[in-house]
C-alpha cells in the first residue's frame, strides 16, 4: 500500500494542469475576493475580518480541489484502461487501494493550504497566533479526507465519459452551498438550514472555530465523521462490486 501511495503522489505532482488548479487556483480565488469586499471589514456575526474568514475558505476549497477532482476522474481512467485490473492480480486488498487513494490525495492536498495561508499572511497581512496557524493546518488537511473519500467512490460511481460533469456538478453545489464562496449568511433562511448540514460547511467551521480561538461545535465534528464513514464504505462497497463485475 505504500508503495501506491508514492506512485500517486509522483503522478499528482508531475501534472502540471492539477497542479496550478489545486494550489495556485485557490490562492488567486482568495485574492480576489478579499479585494473585492475589503480586507479590513467584518464578516457579520463572526468576528472575523474579511481577508480571514476567506483564508478559511479558500485553503479548505484549495483542498476539496485536490482531493475530489484528482481522485475521482483518476480512477474512472484507471479503471478504463485496465490499471485497476492489474491491481487486482496483487496482494494488496481493496480496502488497501481505496485508503491509499485516500491517503494519498490527502497528502497533495497539503500544498493548497500552505499556499493560501501564506498569500493571506504575506499579501493581506492576516495574523494568528503560531498555535492557530497549526491547529487551521492540521484540520483543513484532515478535514479533506471526507472529500478525498469521496472522489473515490465517484470514481467507481461514474464511468470515464461521465466522471466529469458528475465531478463537477458534486463540487460546485459543495462548494456553493456549503459557503466556502459566499458566507451562508447571506443565502435564504430555508438554504441556511440546508448548508448546515453539508460536510463542506462543517469543515469550514472547524477552522473558523480555531481563528475565534474557541473549540469546534460538536454538531460539525459529527457531520464530517458521518459523512467521511459514509464515503468510505460507498467507496469500499462500490470497489468490491466493480471487482466482481470484473
Amino acid at each position: 500500500m505504500n508503495s501506491l501511495i508514492k506512485l500517486e503522489l509522483t503522478r499528482a505532482l508531475r501534472n502540471r494542469k492539477f497542479m496550478f488548479f489545486s494550489v495556485i487556483y485557490p490562492s488567486v480565488i482568495f485574492l480576489l475576493a478579499s479585494n473585492q469586499n475589503g480586507t479590513d471589514g467584518e464578516v457579520a456575526g463572526t468576528g472575523l475580518t474579511v481577508a480571514a474568514y476567506v483564508m478559511v475558505s479558500m485553503a479548505s476549497f484549495g483542498a476539496l480541489t485536490a482531493v475530489l477532482m484528482g481522485n475521482s476522474e483518476r480512477i474512472a481512467k484507471e479503471r478504463e484502461n485496465g490499471w485497476v485490473r492489474q491491481l487486482r492480480l496483487t496482494t494488496l486488498p481493496g480496502r488497501g487501494y481505496v485508503l491509499a487513494k485516500t491517503a494519498g490525495a490527502a497528502v497533495v492536498s497539503l500544498p493548497s493550504i500552505v499556499v493560501v495561508f501564506l498569500v493571506a499572511a504575506v499579501v493581506k497581512d492576516v495574523r494568528l497566533d503560531a498555535w492557530q496557524w497549526l491547529a487551521l493546518t492540521a484540520a483543513i488537511w484532515a478535514g479533506s479526507l471526507v472529500f478525498a473519500a469521496l472522489g473515490v467512490a465517484i470514481g467507481y460511481l461514474a464511468s470515464g465519459d461521465a466522471v466529469r460533469p458528475v465531478t463537477m456538478i458534486v463540487y460546485f453545489a459543495l462548494s456553493i452551498l456549503g459557503g466556502l464562496w459566499f458566507p451562508s449568511s447571506s443565502f435564504p433562511v430555508w438554504l441556511q438550514d440546508i448548508a448546515e448540514w453539508l460536510p463542506t460547511h462543517a469543515y469550514a467551521a472547524l477552522g473558523r472555530a480555531i481563528e475565534q480561538s474557541r473549540a469546534p461545535q460538536a454538531q460539525d465534528i459529527a457531520i464530517l465523521v458521518a459523512f467521511f464513514v459514509l464515503f468510505t464504505g460507498g467507496a469500499a462497497w462500490l470497489y468490491r462490486k466493480d471487482t466482481l463485475k470484473a
